[in-house]
């Protein structure tokens, strides 16, 4: 069917499209990406059509020179006289793709793309452009879905290629994506634009290629509209996505805090959300540790949430990868950068009472005084402070205070018998990751008399006939400075 666009109607299509996406302001910079086909060209014209009679706007035409085709040459010089044509600053790229695929290990179409797209942004910080537009049209989009379909890809990849999007501190914008191929063509013709034709657009061992020439026409057998069907897919998974991507933000503000720089929460509230929700709440948190680099591996999203979902024990880790860890404290589940390396362990040996003795290794700080057990005692400081009261004539020195090491037990005071340190903690409900900041007390006889913060033992136990009590306290040595 021949096709029904002008050049009239082509630009106004345009301009409708900027309207509607806010695709430029009056006198933005825009570096027009400009490859020597018929759509790259038609962009550029339509764009400088528009900078002439409707919206002021300064080009810069970048044209790519691959070197690997014997055409390459002649697509230079035609997007060089074009932009001398209409007036427009042209800039130049010469890159090496097979040196820099030998040298990353990518295939070509991703190479030559990274490639590509790092001289647009380069150009775009040198000119202080505000976007880079791309000549993607629709026939593009639909090739897009399809080979994110194949590969099995959410909402997120159905929604395809967007109209505008921000990458660096730079909008890339395409005000083609919703005209098709033919229409681009068709305008060149009627309007005498000259523009090359890339031979390897031809060839299907490029991926997309293969798309466009078997896959699609394939598929047509079946469905005549089947590009307009993946386009329209395309425009529902995009209003679809950006809705949940609202709705998982609404659910990270309410449900997720920071501590830290450890990010959790209470498993209850994950629990009660819609499987989309707790998904999508995972891929933020991941994305959000991740520093930038997005996570879209549905396997290890999945993974992580039946493990939060199935797992009905009160404690358990997993190391997900690029050097997270998540795991989960009773009621609470935390995602956090893994620990670089694991608590020291050490000793400190007390021949008597000492006012002070600071652990560096967990940052605490213990204090020790001596009082009549008539004296008032220290006010406890919340829960940086863990407080304990012995009788001193009953305690046996040297005290020694330590890391905690396997096999630990403890005589807890009112239990009969002993009690594995481990269970005593499990049983308060301590988080493992807690565990290694918590010391233990020995007596000169070999027994823990004490775990602050957390049950002591019933030796040097205070009583009626006790005339000297030693006071300790256990706290946070941070505090101590800021007081």
């Amino acid at each position: 069917m021949e096709s029904r666009t002008d050049l009239n109607t082509l630009t106004e299509h345009v301009l409708r499209t900027a309207g509607e996406h806010g695709l430029w302001q009056p006198h933005d910079t825009i570096i027009v990406a400009v490859s020597g086909g018929p759509d790259s060209v038609a962009l550029l014209h339509v764009l400088h059509r528009i900078s002439k009679l409707h919206v002021p706007l300064n080009l810069i035409c970048a044209h790519v020179h691959h070197g690997l085709r014997a055409e390459s040459d002649d697509e230079e010089k035609l997007v060089r006289r074009l932009a001398e044509g209409l007036g427009v600053p042209f800039e130049l790229a010469r890159i090496d793709v097979p040196s820099y695929m030998e040298e990353s290990g990518k295939g070509f179409e991703e190479a030559a793309r990274e490639k590509r797209y790092a001289f647009l942004h380069e150009t775009a910080v040198r000119r202080g452009a505000a976007s880079i537009a791309l000549a993607h049209h629709a026939d593009d989009q639909a090739e897009t879905v399809l080979l994110h379909l194949l590969r099995g890809s959410g909402l997120a990849g159905l929604k395809g290629m967007k109209i505008k999007r921000s990458e660096k501190n730079v909008e890339l914008i395409r005000p083609f994506l919703r005209i098709y191929k033919t229409d681009l063509v068709s305008v060149c013709k009627q309007q005498g634009y000259e523009y090359a034709v890339d031979s390897s657009n031809f060839s299907t061992k490029y991926r997309r290629n293969a798309i466009r020439l078997d896959v699609l026409p394939f598929l047509g057998q079946y469905n005549g509209q089947i590009r307009q069907s993946l386009v329209q897919l395309a425009e529902i998974a995009g209003g679809e996505d950006d809705f949940m991507e609202r709705a998982a933000g609404r659910a990270y503000r309410e449900t997720v805090q920071h501590k830290n720089g450890r990010l959790y929460f209470e498993a209850p509230s994950f629990l009660a959300l819609h499987v989309a929700l707790q998904r999508r709440l995972i891929k933020l948190i991941l994305n959000y540790l991740s520093a930038g680099s997005e996570i879209t591996d549905f396997h290890k999203i999945e993974w992580i949430r039946q493990t939060m979902i199935q797992n009905k024990s009160t404690t358990w880790s997993l190391d997900i990868g690029g050097g997270l860890a998540c795991i989960r404290e009773y009621d609470k589940i935390w995602f956090m950068h893994k620990p670089q390396e694991q608590s020291k362990s050490y000793t400190y040996e007390l021949q008597a009472a000492v006012p002070e003795l600071f652990i560096p290794e967990i940052g605490k700080r213990m204090t020790m005084k001596a009082q009549s057990p008539d004296d008032p005692f220290f006010q406890a400081k919340g829960e940086a402070c863990a407080e304990a009261v012995f009788d001193a004539d009953q305690l046996k020195f040297p005290l020694t205070l330590r890391s905690r090491l396997p096999g630990d037990t403890m005589k807890v005071m009112g239990l009969n018998g002993s009690k594995k340190v481990k269970d005593i903690f499990i049983d308060a409900k301590i988080p493992p990751s807690a565990r290694s900041r918590i010391p233990v007390l020995v007596d000169g006889s070999g027994n823990i008399i004490w775990i602050p913060g957390v049950r002591r033992s019933a030796h040097a136990a205070v009583g009626a006939r006790t005339i000297s009590v030693l006071h300790m306290c256990l706290e946070d040595a941070e505090a101590v400075e800021q007081l």
